[in-house]
This record gives C-alpha cells, sequence and structure tokens, in this order.
C-alpha cells in the first residue's frame, strides 16, 4: 500500500507539473486512445500498480485541465493545495462524518467549518448548515427547509404526509433562474413548470416592480450571481415583500454567495443576510476538490424536520449529527476540504482569491472591449461575456480558441445574443495566465474574422 501511494502522489505530482506547458483541452489523438478502457472484465486480480499505470497513461492525457489557471469554460475552481493534500488523507481514514460516535474527527472538523463559513460569507452565527455534493442538492435542501416551513404553517406535515392533498405552494423565480435549482423543484415534487417566472431586466436581475403579489404558502428563490453576467437580485428591494406574504426565501448563490468575502464586491450581497436559506458551492470560489455544495438555512429546525433520519441500529448522542442535516446518509467527509482551504487562506487570503478573479475579469473585458470586440454584461464580478459579431462568427472563434488549446472558454446564448462566456474562478490563475490568453483570444479571433486558418 505505501509503495502504490507513493507512486499516485508521483504520478499526480507530475500531472499537475504539466498544467504550464500542455494545451488546456485533449488532443484528439488522446481522446481517441480511451478506447483501451474498452475491454472485457478481468477474470482474476492484478497487480493495483498496473492499474494505476493505466489509469495515468490513458487517462491522465485525455483530460481537460478544468484546475489550470487558463480555464475560464464554467464557474470551476482549481484545487488549493491544503484542500487537495486534506482530501487525500480523509479518504485513507474512510470515515463518513454521518454520526460523531461513529467517527468524531470529521463530524469536529465539520462543524468547526460550518462556523467559519457562516462568519466569511456573512450570514448569521446560528444558521443550520448542510454539506452536499453541489448547488442542486445545495438548493434542493434549503427549499425542502422552506416547504416544510410553508407547510407547517398552513398545518400540513410534508415529511410525514408528501404532498398527496397539500396545500399548493407557489414559487416563484427569475426569468434566468438556473436550471438546477429548477432541477431541484422537480425532484422536490414543486414542479419544474408549476413556478411564477418574474421578468427581469437587461442584465438577468429579477424586476422589484414586477415581483407579484403573493398569499402563503410560498417560496421565493432569489439569484445571486447570474451564470452568465454576474448579476444579483435586488435583494432588498424583494425579501420585504416575500416576507411580507409570509414567504420563505431561498438564495441560489452558486458562487455569487462569495462576494460577501471581499470587501469590495461585499455591497452586492447586501439584503441576501434576510434571507431563510442560501445554497452555494466550495468547489467554484473556494477551490476545494469535487464535489462541494453548502446549505444553509436560518431556521436550523426546519433543515433538521426536512433531512432527519432515525433508525435502531443509528447511534444517537448530544452532539450535532451530520445525517439529521443532508439528503444523505452515507457520504464523504466533504468538511475535511473546506475546514482545510479556509484555515490555509484565512479571511484575507479568501478575499484576495475572491478579488483577485473579478480583477482578471475586469482585464479580459477591457482588453477585448478595447479590440472592438463587444462585452454584453456590467462585468460586476467573475464573469464576462463578449461577442464577436454575428452568431456565426462568434462560435467559430469560440471553436477555434478551444481547439488552439491555449485557454478554454465556453459558449452561451443569453437574452437571444450568442456569446463566449469567460469565468474567472481558479487561485491558479495569475496575471501572466491573462496575459497570454488574451493574446491567443484576440489572435485567434482576428484570424477567424479575416477569414484565415488559425494556427495550433
Amino acid at each position: 500500500m505505501r509503495d502504490l501511494l507513493r507512486e499516485t502522489a508521483d504520478r499526480a505530482a507530475r500531472y499537475l507539473d504539466g498544467f504550464g506547458t500542455r494545451r488546456i483541452a485533449p488532443d484528439l489523438e488522446a481522446v481517441g486512445a480511451l478506447e483501451r478502457f474498452r475491454e472485457p472484465l478481468p477474470e482474476a486480480p492484478s497487480d493495483p500498480a498496473e492499474t494505476l499505470r493505466l489509469l495515468d497513461e490513458i487517462g491522465s492525457p485525455a483530460t481537460t485541465l478544468m484546475g489550470s489557471g487558463r480555464y475560464f469554460g464554467f464557474v470551476i475552481g482549481s484545487k488549493l493545495p491544503a484542500a487537495l493534500a486534506s482530501n487525500w488523507l480523509a479518504t485513507a481514514w474512510d470515515n463518513s462524518g454521518s454520526y460523531w460516535r461513529v467517527s468524531p474527527a470529521p463530524v469536529m472538523i465539520e462543524n468547526v467549518a460550518l462556523g467559519w463559513l457562516l462568519d466569511v460569507l456573512g450570514l448569521p452565527a446560528d444558521c443550520g448548515g448542510s454539506f452536499v455534493t453541489g448547488a442542486t442538492m445545495a438548493n434542493l435542501t434549503g427549499i425542502a427547509a422552506g416547504r416544510h416551513v410553508v407547510l407547517r404553517r398552513a398545518g400540513w406535515d410534508v415529511e410525514a404526509d408528501g404532498l398527496f392533498g397539500a396545500p399548493p405552494i407557489t414559487v416563484v423565480v427569475g426569468e434566468e433562474v438556473h436550471p438546477t435549482l429548477v432541477k431541484s423543484l422537480g425532484l422536490l415534487g414543486l414542479g419544474r413548470n408549476r413556478v411564477v417566472r418574474v421578468p427581469v431586466d437587461d442584465q438577468g436581475r429579477m424586476r422589484a416592480d414586477a415581483f407579484p403579489r403573493l398569499a402563503a404558502p410560498a417560496i421565493v428563490c432569489l439569484q445571486a450571481g447570474n451564470v452568465n453576467t454576474g448579476a444579483f437580485d435586488p435583494a432588498a428591494e424583494i425579501i420585504p415583500q416575500a416576507r411580507e406574504a409570509g414567504a420563505w426565501v431561498h438564495v441560489d448563490g452558486a458562487f455569487g454567495l462569495w462576494a460577501a468575502a471581499a470587501p469590495a464586491r461585499a455591497h452586492l450581497m447586501r439584503g441576501y443576510e434576510a434571507a431563510d436559506s442560501w445554497a452555494t458551492d466550495a468547489h467554484k470560489w473556494l477551490n476545494v476538490p469535487y464535489d462541494s455544495g453548502l446549505t444553509f438555512t436560518r431556521d436550523t429546525e426546519a433543515l433538521r424536520a426536512a433531512m432527519s433520519i432515525t433508525a435502531a441500529y443509528l447511534p444517537a448522542g448530544d452532539q450535532r449529527e451530520p445525517a439529521h442535516y443532508t439528503p444523505e446518509l452515507s457520504r464523504r467527509a466533504r468538511g475535511i476540504d473546506v475546514w482545510a482551504a479556509l484555515r490555509s487562506l484565512g479571511r484575507s487570503g479568501v478575499a484576495d482569491l475572491v478579488e483577485r478573479c473579478c480583477r482578471y475579469a475586469t482585464r479580459f473585458a477591457d482588453e477585448l472591449r478595447a479590440a472592438g470586440y463587444e462585452i454584453l454584461n456590467e462585468v460586476v464580478i467573475n464573469q464576462v461575456l463578449v461577442s464577436f459579431g454575428d452568431p456565426e462568427t462568434t462560435n467559430r472563434v469560440i471553436q477555434a480558441i478551444q481547439q488552439e488549446g491555449t485557454c478554454w472558454a465556453g459558449g452561451t446564448v443569453w437574452q437571444g445574443r450568442t456569446a463566449m462566456r469567460i469565468s474567472v474562478s481558479s487561485w491558479e490563475t495569475t496575471e501572466e495566465d491573462v496575459e497570454r490568453s488574451l493574446e491567443a483570444i484576440l489572435r485567434i479571433a482576428g484570424e477567424v474574422r479575416a477569414g484565415q486558418s488559425v494556427e495550433r
């Protein structure tokens, strides 16, 4: 085992060392070689080192370097050194982190990390919290707590009796709600289509003047960080209206919630502290390994009521038992990665990470605009939308950038406009990465618009 782990560490280190020189997306030869994985199930055991060798030599070249400082395709962070190392050690521990009596170290560390998160994100210190897989489950968990509360007020026990015959819940979302939140509504039985969609402005923000008059039971879902523009719904205007109607207010802040950690961006989160639940990802701006989602609720008992599990064989203690606050019973101890990231960065390090990414996004926007390309959004945090002309030209530029390999950015269609979306979320991104990527983007866009073939 020791020799195998040493070899694993060596191979992983060599993989990470290659980030500076390797193209971001794999080439066709590496992708084609993946066919070597299609083999019959072995009839007998084999040397684990041989399995590791195959995984590295065939798998590693065919990966996309999502952890690179020049990957801007989605809102995805890299892996902070402390978070990656703690992830490996926690995997060696192989404790689920569900119950104190069974695995006290992971539970203690998770509880500490939860308190630190509430602090750095500016949320009420007595909130309940959950460590889940990602924003989809984080949204589901927060909205489940809200479903419990609004139906309890209507005299209905949804956990015991389900939704058959329950009072109908009005769910309000913005017109540009993220699809993972809509998926969560479907999983909760609230319906993907049974929602009231509020019109948005030219940045994708929910319009407070178009907010509907509500009657309980109701759940309102706000967005902190539009996935295309980075824009924030006007929480300070909408939440009081929702509260007056007795609605539960949930915030999808998959990446935008982290703006609260940077003093220069914290004003964007003004008013959101008055919500009832919040969802975010740690594998985005906190840069911990996949997967790591987070839910926070003002009403801790509502979260427990929605998620609790009981069985004679499960231990019961006086400590906070994470199993009662998450959808899963068996799960990895995600709180350890988060604790390690926060402890290694400290408050100022988290703020610097967020602010640095925002500053680099502004640099991208300024240089692309100066070159004559259209920036479609107000760059308030780390998201940039750029059009290189008509949809066909923009798509050809995006494809050529991805194929050339210096950096990677994805395409989107936002409010009828085809654009390239640049998301700056990695602690690995440096000024050199930004300048190198800008040079490639501007060169390739010029070649495409001039009808030239793109150098690879």
